[in-house]
């Protein structure tokens, strides 16, 4: 499944599952996610009255995370499916953030702003749904200002025995049916592990990094490797009349 057919299909999924997308992911991740996110925002130590962009930001929690943590700094939530943003503006909307966060329908592979314009680029369990990570990961760098970090945060592949073996017969067997039960989705939660099978560990992640030009990339496995954070920074000064 490739390129915009991968897109389109990818894109089918998050619409359906928005309204309960919240509810999945606590299934998912065995209510760690949030846990996991604590933990990178105290790796990112976010700065008072910094900017970032949320890439593919679903129902913003991280979103709001990152607007908390900078105080007042402006906050752009992006991503392609409109119910998904549809569920965050709800939720910015309850805790008075509208002014400082600005939700944006659009394409990660095409990030609708200028070279050097945030602080800090994020993207939260979505980088293995992406028609090209490299691609992404590439334009996340280029909205960031030098000294700015690329941050991801996705599932990764556990590597520790017997753990594996249990992780992936839940994943692979189990959450597809928890998905119909609850979501109503089956074939959409069926295809979650599927993105998982081709997308590299993390230390293959860590090396696409390096890659693309970051600098200073950390990795770091969460809950025994099921989850990942990886970090990186962009090298650089701004240039003149920036």
């Amino acid at each position: 499944m490739e390129g915009k057919t991968k897109e389109q299909f990818v894109h089918s999924v998050f619409e359906s599952i928005a309204p309960k997308y919240d509810l999945m992911n606590d299934i998912l991740s065995f209510r760690r996610h949030k846990a996991w996110r604590e933990f990178t925002m105290r790796k990112m130590n976010v700065q008072p009255g910094s900017s970032g962009i949320d890439v593919c930001c679903g129902t913003c929690d991280w979103t709001i995370s990152l607007a908390e943590a900078s105080g007042n700094g402006p906050m752009v939530g992006l991503d392609f499916s409109q119910n998904m943003l549809d569920v965050g503006a709800d939720k910015i909307e309850r805790i008075n953030r509208d002014r400082q966060i600005k939700l944006i329908r659009g394409n990660a592979m095409e990030l609708p702003f200028a070279d050097h314009t945030f602080d800090y680029a994020t993207i939260g369990f979505a980088l293995r749904n992406v028609p090209d990570l490299v691609q992404v990961i590439k334009e996340m760098q280029r909205v960031v200002k030098p000294g700015g970090l690329v941050v991801s945060l996705e599932l990764s592949k556990p590597t520790w025995q017997p753990f594996k073996s249990l992780y992936y017969f839940y994943f692979q067997r189990v959450l597809p049916m928890l998905g119909k039960l609850i979501a109503k989705s089956y074939e959409q939660y069926k295809w979650l592990p599927e993105s998982l099978v081709n997308f590299p560990d993390h230390k293959q992640l860590a090396d696409i990094f390096r890659s693309t030009g970051l600098i200073d990339v950390k990795a770091y496995p969460l809950t025994g490797g099921i989850a990942a954070l990886h970090i990186g920074v962009k090298p650089g000064e701004l240039p003149k009349g920036d």
